[in-house]
């Protein structure tokens, strides 16, 4: 499959005009010609794959980032007073879901966990506003394979005294992180499955 973004999402600003129904189809487009990949992979679990997303190629997109944060915008609970996930992968989309969120009038801040303390300063895990303890704050992810990610990024708010009851992805790889959410009583859900990617792959391949 060609690299080339289509022409429509080059010249269109569907990111911003189109409904809930369409921004989906299209970001699962913009997907499977950007960051889908068939071929022989090593995940960063360690277990070996006969694909790989890099979700950055659509975190990082202009128009992606956008309809990324409008879509999970729409999902998130209602008393969701910040939005949070572990460096690298979350960070473009945290931001974004905060820009978006001052322009849909409901303001939403955005915090970054790192993988190690900081070496210097306030030694701190979390970046970004310091907010009240029980502050509720849902955990975003672009991919989801065994949940270990995420659930890091839990337990360092959890520790910090901010409320998580709830994680949420742009892409479930369904190889346990659900399950695993689910055993820690945390609520998951994803804008897509790595079923509905590889088969609208399959359609646009053809």
């Amino acid at each position: 499959m060609s690299n080339q973004i289509p022409n429509q999402i080059n010249t269109e600003l569907w990111a911003v005009k189109a409904d809930l129904t369409s921004l989906k189809s299209h970001l699962l487009d913009l997907f499977c010609t950007l960051a889908y990949q068939e071929g022989d992979f090593v995940l960063s679990s360690g277990q070996k794959s006969s694909y790989y997303i890099n979700g950055k190629q659509v975190t990082l997109h202009p128009q992606g980032a956008t309809a990324i944060a409008r879509l999970l915008l729409s999902q998130l609970p209602n008393n969701t007073q910040a939005v949070a996930g572990l460096t690298l992968g979350a960070d473009p989309m945290v931001t974004a879901v905060s820009v978006v969120s001052v322009y849909e009038n409901r303001p939403i801040s955005a915090l970054i966990i790192r993988k190690e303390a900081k070496g210097h300063g306030t030694m701190a895990y979390i970046e970004g506003l310091t907010l009240p303890a029980g502050t509720s704050v849902v955990v975003l992810e672009d991919v989801v394979t065994t949940g270990q990610s995420a659930l890091k990024a839990v337990e360092r708010l959890t520790g910090a005294g901010y409320k998580v009851s709830d994680v949420m992805a742009i892409v479930d790889r369904q190889q346990g992180g659900e399950e695993l959410y689910k055993s820690e009583g945390i609520n998951f859900q994803s804008i897509f499955t790595i079923a509905d990617i590889q088969k609208r792959f399959q359609a646009m391949s053809k």
